[in-house]
């Protein structure tokens, strides 16, 4: 796989809503940042069912990315009509799970909505309300409870729970704590490091060997996010209106063309796509028109001239981590498990088709 190579993406994001309800600090859609390019608005359910039609070959679809998807007035009918047409959904991204209708919660369940990432930074709401401002826990716990009785009552396993717990300091006292609820409730869990760092506070636990991301820089040689990169390449990111931001980390630039009237094929290998993932394998210099000249990710790849290998970008995101934090972030391992990956993507996809 080489840069200037065409993509054929079977699987992509769609932001479902660029709007949330909640203000957490470090986030851009909080702060407005996100605005001036994305816009606030919803996807819309005649444009989703279009570029089902237009696009055959997607067999996934995460939805959730810098806004709240639950705030879409059309999610319940986006799902129903992904599940007629054998598309996984999923919002493993994340969503504050606050706002939730019941006719929501039963469609999560009766359209077998894949899994969801319940953003939860605290067990009491005094801790939880920090980061999370506007939102109150026992709200998404009740919803999390709801959600789980129907599951129960329909007898089955979807859509699948993770609880992610966004590290600081204010919050490191109650891990194990969240650690044992996710599990009553049923939930894997999963702690992150947050994207701001204050130098002025308290270390914090250590978590994959840091406790923070400039050490997981420094103790393992790349960027704790490198792996968003891929997302040119293995799943492209669309905006609510079908523009083409390329990542989920993107929110200051677009690559040009339309999803839903251009497709997903002939967006994904736009001029500015394909010069996009030549430059993440160092194989061009940086251009000012293209979003990932200003993005910390790339300049982190530039500064230590670690780029994208062919083999690394076929590698699933968990198992990249997996070899990065063991050192055996190598062309030979790369390839193997690459191999071995693209062997189980045919036989999922296949079963997703199939049925």
């Amino acid at each position: 796989m080489s840069g200037n190579q065409q993509v054929h993406p079977s699987r992509i994001r769609l932001e479902a809503s660029s709007v949330c309800q909640l203000e957490c600090p470090a986030c851009p859609t909080a702060s407005g940042e996100t605005k001036p390019v994305l816009g606030a608005g919803h996807l819309r359910l005649a444009r989703f069912r279009q570029l089902l039609e237009d696009n055959p070959q997607l067999v996934h679809i995460e939805l959730s990315n810098y806004g709240e998807l639950f705030l879409n007035p059309e999610l319940p009918a986006i799902m129903e009509s992904a599940h007629q047409q054998g598309v996984r959904l999923t919002a493993d991204n994340g969503a504050n799970f606050n706002t939730v209708s019941e006719s929501t919660l039963e469609a999560l369940v009766k359209f077998r909505f894949h899994s969801i990432t319940c953003s939860l930074d605290g067990v009491t709401q005094e801790t939880y309300a920090q980061y999370r401002k506007g939102g109150d826990l026992d709200t998404v716990l009740a919803n999390i409870h709801k959600l789980n009785q129907l599951k129960q009552r329909y007898g089955s396993p979807y859509p699948k729970l993770l609880w992610q717990f966004i590290l600081f300091p204010h919050n490191q006292h109650q891990v194990e704590e969240a650690r044992r609820m996710a599990e009553e409730l049923g939930m894997r869990f999963r702690i992150k490091l947050a994207w701001n760092e204050d130098a002025d506070q308290s270390p914090l636990v250590q978590i994959e060997g840091a406790g923070s991301r400039s050490e997981y820089r420094q103790r393992y040689g790349v960027n704790y996010k490198r792996e968003l990169c891929r997302q040119l390449w293995r799943m492209p990111q669309i905006n609510w209106d079908g523009r083409v931001m390329g990542c989920c980390r993107n929110f200051w630039g677009e690559f040009g063309g339309n999803a839903f009237e251009d497709g997903i094929g002939q967006v994904s290998n736009s001029t500015r796509m394909v010069y996009a993932r030549r430059m993440l394998m160092g194989q061009v210099p940086a251009k000012q028109e293209i979003p990932c000249t200003t993005c910390d990710l790339y300049l982190d790849m530039h500064s230590s001239g670690r780029w994208l290998s062919a083999s690394e970008i076929r590698i699933p995101a968990a198992i990249l981590e997996w070899l990065y934090r063991r050192r055996l972030a190598n062309t030979l391992t790369f390839a193997a498990a690459g191999a071995l990956f693209r062997l189980a993507e045919a036989a999922l996809e296949w079963r997703t088709k199939t049925g």
